[in-house]
C-alpha cells in the first residue's frame, strides 16, 4: 500500500517524497525489531495502522506554527519520527526533539533520521534528567499513566503549550486519576485507527 492508495493520508495532501520517508520508516521499524523491541511483535505486521497512521493522526491535532516538538520516551520514534516527516513537508522551520534513554533505541532514532533524511534532535538521557525544553508541544505515546505524564509536561512545556497524548480504554480512569493532583483543560478526540481509544490534547496544566 502507498499513501496515495490511503484515503486517511491522501486527504492530508501528503507529498510523494514525505510518503516515500513513511513506508521506508515502517520497514526499519520492522527490521530493528527483530534485533531490540522497538514494538511488540504481534503489532509488527501491521505497523502501518497501529503504528505510523496512529502518529499521524497525533500531528494532526498540534496547533499551527509551532517552534519546538518534545516527543518524550520517543522508543521506536512513534510518534517523533514520523512528526519529523510531516513536519519536514508542513513546518519546515520547526524543531523536533526526542528524548530517549535506552541507548539502542536512541542509536535506532538517530540511525532513522539520517537514513530518512530527516532533521531532529536525539537526547540519550532520562527525561527528568533534560533541562526544561520550553516546547509548544510535547508528544507521548504508550509510555506513562497521564498523571505521571503531566509531571514530565509541566517541566518541558512552554506557558500556552500543547500535550498530547494517546491513550486507550482507561484514558477516563486516568483522566480522574490525574486530576487529583493536576488542573488542566482537556479536548477529547477520537482514534481514527482504535474505536476503544483516545487522543487528549491539554493545555493550561498547573498542580493543585
Amino acid at each position: 500500500m502507498t499513501l496515495a492508495q490511503d484515503p486517511f493520508l491522501a486527504e492530508r495532501n501528503v507529498s510523494r517524497e514525505t510518503e516515500s520517508r513513511l513506508l521506508a520508516f515502517a520497514d526499519l521499524i520492522q527490521k530493528w525489531t527483530q534485533k531490540i523491541n522497538l514494538i511488540s511483535k504481534g503489532s509488527a505486521q501491521d505497523v502501518w495502522d497501529r503504528h505510523i497512521l496512529d502518529s499521524v493522526q497525533i500531528y494532526d491535532l498540534a496547533p499551527k506554527g509551532f517552534s519546538l516538538w518534545l516527543d518524550i520516551g520517543s522508543g521506536g520514534g512513534l510518534p517523533g519520527v514520523v512528526v519529523a516527516a510531516l513536519a519536514a513537508q508542513f513546518a519546515p522551520n520547526a524543531r523536533i526533539a526526542m528524548i530517549e534513554s535506552d541507548q539502542r533505541k536512541a542509536a535506532f532514532l538517530r540511525t532513522a533520521l539520517r537514513e530518512l533524511g530527516l532533521e531532529g534532535e536525539v537526547l540519550a538521557k532520562r527525561i527528568d534528567g533534560v533541562g526544561p525544553m520550553a516546547a509548544d508541544v510535547l508528544s507521548a505515546r504508550a509510555l506513562a499513566p497521564l498523571d505521571h505524564l503531566l509531571k514530565f509536561a509541566e517541566r518541558h512545556l512552554r506557558p500556552g503549550g500543547t500535550a498530547i497524548f494517546p491513550k486507550g480504554k482507561a484514558a477516563e480512569q486516568e483522566i480522574a486519576d490525574a486530576r487529583t493532583n493536576w488542573l488542566f483543560n482537556i479536548e477529547k478526540h477520537a482514534s481514527m485507527t482504535d474505536a476503544d481509544a483516545r487522543i487528549l490534547a491539554i493545555k493550561d496544566i498547573n498542580r493543585v
